[in-house]
């Protein structure tokens, strides 16, 4: 019989994660390295931890994830965004939850583009009446 597994793709600024739920004790590794490894800061890796938190399902699922792209707090709000949506796959009743603490939401923030004539996306050069 084949292990069960759930996936789930979360996207937040420019990155993106791809995630595996299976069944298990709830070990987090990202990139192949573990959750402690590869998030350095202790905010992060609760991020990545609540939808667990939130959907009571501590402990059950072990998660492996890759994740490309963006900063650290992107990835980790990808990270996030990936993990409820495999757990709504995994069960329905999970779906509620998850949703009214907003982690099924994609957030649609990103950054704005470079215009000509501009130094940045609105940073203009100094003026000078001289």
């Amino acid at each position: 019989m084949a292990k069960m597994q759930y996936y789930g793709t979360g996207r937040r600024k420019s990155s993106v994660a791809r995630v595996r739920l299976i069944p298990g004790k709830g070990e987090v590794t990202v990139n192949k390295k573990s959750l402690d490894d590869y998030f350095g800061m202790e905010i992060l890796k609760r991020e990545v931890k609540r939808p667990f938190e939130v959907a009571g399902a501590e402990g059950k699922f072990d998660v492996i994830a890759t994740v490309r792209g963006g900063g650290t707090t992107g990835q980790a709000g990808a990270l996030r965004h990936g993990i409820s949506r495999a757990l709504c796959s995994a069960d329905g009743e999970y779906r509620p939850a998850l949703k009214s603490a907003g982690f099924l939401t994609r957030d649609p923030r990103m950054k704005e583009r470079k215009k000509y004539g501009l130094k940045k996306a609105r940073r203009a050069s100094q003026f000078s009446k001289r």
